[in-house]
């Protein structure tokens, strides 16, 4: 039987993949010792603008027809979607604006600004974001990407597990954090078609667990005010995200702030690797042993490296 999703990614991976790093697949004694299984983190920390968000971003791009790609796009981001359009853009020269909440990190508004995006600052709450985006479209005509809600960016995002089990073989296990679920559900797509006896997992800040209660409960969690130092999962989950995280994931698990943090510095420290909290968050349950696996082969999708150094180190 056919699977529109999977052929949705395959097309993705054949688009994107001569501009996108193959971001290198690390292992580490150290968290293998703690956790008690054989642990692969897919670095899209390394990726092009410093996360996975990159892949999703570009997918949706090339396939604008050019009377939209003459309009110029849009988005709104706390952060790393917002760098990964901008730079998309910029390398098919398209016209970008950007709505960014005020208090995103400043290392990924002034990226943002240098990749060439026209930035508009907006107040720090989903419904801010949109009824600005909206007002720039109206005023400009430009073509909204979202920052998961779309298929084009699901399958994108999902070209990076396809690429770490190429590398690793088959998981038992795959970790994946999630906010608006692009990642976890493009990463559920390439499971269910390349090592379907896996078991994808989301992990979320229990500050902003609007993914684990729309999934415990079925219906999908839209108001909720996300606190969390995870500045990239504060989004609700997408329509389409939902439909396709509750078909094919099989569980979601929360974490504390201090285990985020913890995780971080491990991650900082053992691997000497630099991955913010978003990505931290797919770390934790490994190390507080929450899932209660032991001996199997698991997959960590570290998400991006762009941290607020000057707000990372006053938490320390």
């Amino acid at each position: 039987m056919s699977d529109p999703w999977w052929e949705q990614l395959s097309r993705a991976r054949d688009q994107i993949g001569a501009f996108v790093h193959r971001t290198p697949v690390m292992t580490c004694a150290a968290i293998d010792r703690v956790s008690e299984n054989t642990v692969f983190f897919k670095c899209e920390n390394l990726q092009r603008t410093g996360s996975f968000k990159f892949r999703g971003a570009l997918n949706a791009i090339l396939s604008l027809s050019l009377e939209k790609s003459a309009r110029g796009v849009i988005t709104h981001s706390s952060g790393n979607h917002a760098q990964a359009v901008a730079l998309a853009a910029k390398l098919h020269g398209v016209r970008s604006f950007v709505v960014i909440p005020q208090d995103a990190p400043m290392v990924k508004r002034e990226a943002t600004e240098d990749y060439g995006a026209t930035i508009i600052l907006c107040e720090p709450t989903y419904a801010s974001r949109e009824q600005a985006a909206t007002r720039i479209i109206k005023e400009t005509g430009a073509v909204f990407v979202d920052p998961h809600d779309d298929l084009r960016v699901i399958a994108g995002q999902g070209t990076a597990a396809v690429e770490l089990v190429e590398e690793t073989g088959p998981l038992d296990l795959l970790l994946v954090p999630v906010g608006g679920g692009g990642l976890l559900a493009g990463t559920a797509i390439a499971a269910a078609h390349l090592f379907p006896r896996a078991k994808v997992i989301g992990c979320e800040p229990a500050g902003a667990d609007d993914a684990y209660r729309s999934f415990n409960s079925g219906r999908r969690v839209t108001e909720f005010t996300p606190r969390t130092i995870a500045d990239g999962l504060r989004t609700p989950l997408g329509e389409q995200n939902f439909e396709i995280i509750m078909k094919r994931v099989h569980d979601i698990v929360r974490v504390s702030e201090e285990e985020i943090l913890g995780a971080m510095r491990f991650i900082w420290e053992r691997m000497k690797l630099v991955i913010e909290p978003s990505s931290a968050v797919a770390v934790a349950p490994l190390l507080n042993h929450s899932l209660d696996v032991i001996g199997e082969r698991v997959g960590v999708i570290l998400s991006g490296g762009n941290v607020d150094l000057d707000r990372f180190f006053q938490l320390f």
